[in-house]
């Protein structure tokens, strides 16, 4: 098995995209995922299909990923966004995001660089060329604009911000949004920024504070670079699994472990071999109840169950509503469509 693990994104993030779009588009928010935690993660093509399915939406344009990013509150980057509200000053918040960005994704990384009059904050993708679509890119600048926002008030503006893709739709958002000159098709994205903003000094700030959070961020980025948990390798092993034929010899064997080690390995992180295989069952069933018109007894055996009443039986525990309920309140209508 490979030691290179995809790129994650962490659940507050994905939830906060979702929230957003409500407000931007006017759309329902996207489905969502029975996530538990705000540190939970999804895999980076988990992330670009919500973003699909965001952008596919009823009263989304191409602005969506810039109005997006410019609702993102700090709840949305979790630790980070504290980090950039206690932060003295719009450098050290930058610096934080430098350091701290693989906490709310690992598909791009941050980067400051001082020069001879400005600074410029640089986010490049680190994902495979064309696998993050635009609007995720923009989302991501706008969200950084607006953070710079809660640190230097909410009539700072940069000095110039820059795409690496071309522009798509009007002139006027991105003028309104940034406030400053936006230039398409540049050799990166990136926000200039004045050095005097760069280094003015918040008038109230608690090092205190600061101290704290950035103690919990530098512990989640430990646990983030530490080795994946057994669990976490059966969640992605059930990923791409047929769970209709799933079975704890499986990942055991992928892991290079006995299947009595490997139920060893997951009592001790506090789940189970059944516990595992119901979430991923939950989880394939809301993706195919979403995005298929699989009838229920179709779905069923694609998830291990072994038939529509079991299947029923199961959602309903899952989520507290049948499948064919779940179903109608999240998927589009058909005019909203095309």
């Amino acid at each position: 098995m490979s030691t290179i693990e995809p790129p994650s994104v962490t659940a507050c993030y994905a939830l906060a995209v979702l929230s957003a779009t409500v407000d931007a588009s006017g759309g329902t928010g996207g489905s969502g995922a029975a996530w538990a935690l705000p540190t939970d993660r999804l895999d980076f093509a988990e992330m670009r299909a919500l973003w699909d399915e965001v952008l596919g939406a009823v009263g989304a344009g191409p602005h969506t990923g810039l109005l997006v990013g410019d609702r993102i509150r700090p709840e949305g980057l979790h630790i980070l966004g504290h980090l950039v509200l206690t932060s003295p000053s719009l450098a050290e918040a930058a610096r934080a995001a430098e350091r701290y960005h693989p906490l709310v994704s690992q598909a791009g990384q941050v980067s400051l660089d001082r020069l001879r009059g400005a600074g410029r904050v640089r986010y490049r993708p680190t994902v495979q060329a064309g696998s993050m679509h635009p609007q995720q890119v923009e989302a991501v600048v706008s969200s950084m604009v607006r953070a710079g926002r809660w640190v230097a008030g909410d009539d700072w503006t940069p000095l110039a911000v820059s795409f690496a893709h071309p522009r798509a739709g009007s002139a006027e958002p991105y003028a309104r949004i940034f406030g400053c000159p936006v230039t398409f098709g540049a050799a990166d994205n990136s926000i200039t920024v004045a050095n005097e903003d760069l280094d003015r000094r918040r008038p109230l700030h608690d090092p205190a504070l600061n101290a704290l959070h950035r103690s919990y961020a530098d512990r989640l980025l430990q646990q983030l670079s530490a080795p994946p948990t057994a669990a976490a390798r059966v969640r992605q092993w059930l990923e791409r699994a047929a769970l209709d034929a799933a079975g704890p010899e499986g990942p055991a064997g992928e892991l290079g472990l006995s299947v009595r080690t490997l139920r060893r390995a997951l009592q001790a992180e506090g789940t189970s071999w059944r516990a595992l295989l119901d979430t991923a069952r939950h989880g394939r069933a809301r993706r195919l109840l979403e995005t298929t018109d699989l009838p229920l007894d179709r779905i069923a055996p694609l998830v291990g169950l072994s038939g529509a009443t079991a299947l029923v039986r199961a959602f309903t525990r899952w989520e507290g509503l049948p499948p064919g309920a779940y179903r109608s309140g999240h998927r589009p209508r058909a005019s909203d469509c095309g």
